[in-house]
């Protein structure tokens, strides 16, 4: 699998290739700039980027543009998100075309080589993968704005809420949790219905679903 990687400080650069080497990636290219970024993007279409939001020469939200740029040019380009913060704006700038392969996670998350790796699989494979605490604050601030349909999910559903919004199968999902499959499947068919969501059996429609109801009260 080939992954164009950028990200501007050295060190981590150099581990995050290291990392992915270790697990047989192939990285294509690891630059630290946004038009080095674009200009690998355009000629070497790689399976999956893996792409730091913050990139010189505006050190603001270069790597993200240059990522959505990209997928605009090459649509279904799957690219995964480094941020050092939980920023809503750029998550729902990257869900905004609603076609998946997508993911955001903070760099915390790069210390757990196995999570990250995974995160990196999930998003070239075309599924979503969105970081634990941006969930969590999408799920506190839907809560603020209409606390009446999260409310009816009792704590079991809104655990598995957050885990199927990161991006989680039901098998994930109920091995996390310790309990069978069936009962994921159960708890999901009720979140869907409690939210008053279409039920999918695709796992990225429905990580998209969830994910657009919960960011509903921006």
């Amino acid at each position: 699998m080939r992954v164009v990687l950028a990200e501007d400080l050295f060190l981590l650069r150099d581990g995050l290739v290291r990392l992915l080497q270790a697990y047989d990636f192939e990285i294509a290219a690891a630059v630290e700039s946004g038009p080095e970024l674009e200009r690998a993007l355009a000629e070497l279409e790689p399976d999956v980027a893996v792409v730091d939001v913050r990139l010189p020469p505006t050190h603001t939200d270069e790597g993200l543009q240059c990522a959505l740029r990209a997928r605009r040019a090459r649509p279904g380009l799957p690219v995964l998100v480094l941020s050092q913060h939980v920023e809503q704006l750029y998550a729902r700038e990257l869900l905004a075309d609603g076609d998946g392969a997508v993911g955001y996670l903070l760099k915390d998350r790069v210390f757990d080589a196995e999570q990250f790796v995974e995160a990196v699989r999930r998003v070239a494979a075309g599924g979503t993968a969105m970081d634990p605490q941006v969930i969590q604050q999408l799920l506190t601030r839907r809560a603020a704005d209409d606390r009446r349909p999260l409310d009816r999910l009792t704590p079991r559903e809104r655990e598995v809420l957050e885990l199927m919004a990161q991006g989680r199968s039901n098998a994930a999902i109920a091995g996390q949790l310790v309990v069978t499959e069936r009962a994921i499947s159960k708890h999901t068919s009720n979140i869907f219905a409690k939210l008053d969501l279409e039920v999918s059996d695709d796992d990225n429609r429905r990580v998209l679903a969830v994910l657009a109801y919960l960011d509903q009260g921006r």
